[in-house]
């Protein structure tokens, strides 16, 4: 009975954090859906361009980000501990991270036309992305800044904010969107253009809120702005052996798909736009599981705090159950409404029914994508990032890539187009999902010895 109640309040707690983060997770995926929509109603060439932004833009950033997501399990840890001064250490020394690698993402984004150049994409879609990205580029450092903040908040287990703050911005970014897109209040009609003004202004919206919620008095206890820090080479150095490897596991799978997107440029701007969608629609049913992850980095890292392996481990596999169910009624749900999905997307025929055709590995492909998300997000509560790391190099590059490229183009075998690069994705997220997974149980079992 005592068992049955521990898993019960463990589900309860897991239920509470991964809520808000659902709901922020979803309206940051509504950002790149209102992007998708807008400008797919604008033109196809327009939606395939800003797919080709994106393509380039979160590869880049994820990295930052990716060790800005130290920063969430150190805190929970800390939390845990009861050692808050060393939160506000922490969080000092991870805006320097923040800023810095903002402000790299920042020019690397001003500088891509050479690449899209050299890889022979659609010159009419990649001028589209070229606007888009230089536009982008102006809010980077607020953006990266203010996750540094809202992973303070989220390790404090305080993840309702970044909801409230994400979901704002999003119901601001749809009439900016429009106006940018479409034109208004004398402003020239800029197409796809339009939406990285739009997402530039949101960037700092988002900054300057998430700043107003960390200095509130519930964060005065960690210190975190009451006092100022150089650089701490110790304290970065702790960020980066533990968030290296967080973003060089999100860039081998994000680049992955990014890469997946740039090669299909060859095929054109519908094949662009068709694989968006399908990627796009994965992409909303994922955010559902990707709070999971996140919640379980939390749970674990706090119970760890506690000197409590032994709820670390019921933590994460309790969250790894739970998204196996979410993903599979979301993964039936695309199955089944594929078509009138699609529809919302696009008008344009030949990309709608390519679209609805991709959705069919959407179905299977998100179960795995979401089991390997949150294997990786409780390992990241242990703070395993490494050989994490070392398996989504492995499968991503060394088998979906490849296999994707074959099919794809038709080396040495019929050219299976877009289907080709799919079924080297699925591939991909499958082995990621099982060798995380085999990780998760392992390391989990040793913590408890």
């Amino acid at each position: 009975m005592s068992d049955k109640h521990a898993i019960t309040t463990e589900a309860r707690a897991l239920f509470q954090l991964s809520l808000p983060l659902a709901g922020a997770q979803l309206a940051q995926m509504g950002t790149s859906v209102a992007d998708a929509v807008m400008a797919g109603h604008y033109g196809s060439q327009d939606l395939a361009g800003v797919a080709l932004a994106g393509a380039m833009m979160w590869p880049i950033t994820l990295i930052v980000i990716g060790i800005l997501q130290a920063v969430t399990p150190s805190v929970a840890q800390y939390h845990g501990a009861r050692a808050y001064r060393d939160i506000g250490e922490v969080i000092r020394q991870g805006l320097y991270v923040a800023i810095t690698g903002g402000i790299v993402a920042a020019l690397l984004l001003s500088a891509v036309q050479p690449i899209f150049q050299w890889m022979q994409i659609d010159p009419g879609a990649s001028d589209i992305a070229v606007s888009y990205l230089k536009a982008t580029a102006w809010g980077i450092p607020a953006l990266m800044a203010f996750y540094c903040l809202r992973f303070l908040a989220d390790g404090m287990s305080y993840t309702r904010p970044a909801m409230i703050i994400i979901a704002t911005a999003l119901i601001l970014k749809i009439p900016l969107n429009y106006i940018l897109i479409f034109g208004g209040f004398g402003i020239d009609a800029m197409g796809g253009s339009g939406c990285g003004v739009a997402q530039a202004i949101i960037m700092w919206f988002q900054f300057t809120m998430i700043l107003l919620v960390v200095t509130r008095p519930r964060f005065n206890i960690t210190a975190w702005w009451h006092q100022f820090s150089l650089p701490d080479a110790q304290r970065i150095g702790e960020l980066l052996r533990v968030g290296v490897p967080i973003a060089g596991t999100l860039f081998a799978e994000v680049g992955m798909f990014s890469a997946v997107t740039l090669l299909l440029g060859r095929l054109g701007a519908e094949t662009v736009a068709s694989h968006n969608i399908a990627f796009n629609i994965n992409g909303v049913a994922f955010m559902i599981p990707m709070a999971l992850g996140m919640a379980a980095t939390i749970r674990v890292g706090f119970r760890l705090g506690e000197s409590d392996p032994r709820g670390a481990r019921q933590s994460a596999l309790l969250t790894v159950a739970g998204t196996v169910l979410v993903s599979a009624l979301s993964a039936l749900a695309i199955f089944v409404f594929r078509e009138d999905i699609v529809g919302l997307y696009t008008s344009d025929e030949a990309v709608a029914a390519l679209g609805a055709s991709l959705l069919m590995f959407v179905a299977f492909f998100l179960i795995m994508d979401a089991v390997q998300a949150t294997a990786l997000g409780a390992l990241r509560g242990y703070k395993d990032t490494r050989v994490p790391m070392v398996m989504a190099i492995a499968v991503y590059w060394g088998a979906g890539l490849p296999v994707g490229w074959i099919l794809g183009y038709g080396i040495g075998v019929p050219a299976q187009g877009a289907f080709g690069f799919w079924i080297g994705l699925t591939i991909a997220v499958t082995g990621a999902a099982t060798l995380l997974c085999l990780r998760l149980w392992r390391v989990s079992a040793r913590e408890t010895i």
